[in-house]
């Protein structure tokens, strides 16, 4: 008998990974927002 497929588990995965590049860009934006200030100043 096959294995019924845990489509609860792919979907956390994918979740995850969404959230994760959402924390980068965020983390980007952050830094390209001090560079401004920086070249500012």
């Amino acid at each position: 008998m096959a294995r019924k497929t845990n489509y609860g588990y792919e979907k956390r995965q994918k979740e995850i990974a969404k959230q994760a590049k959402k924390e980068e860009k965020k983390k980007r934006k952050q830094e390209e927002k001090a560079q401004e200030t920086d070249e500012q100043e």
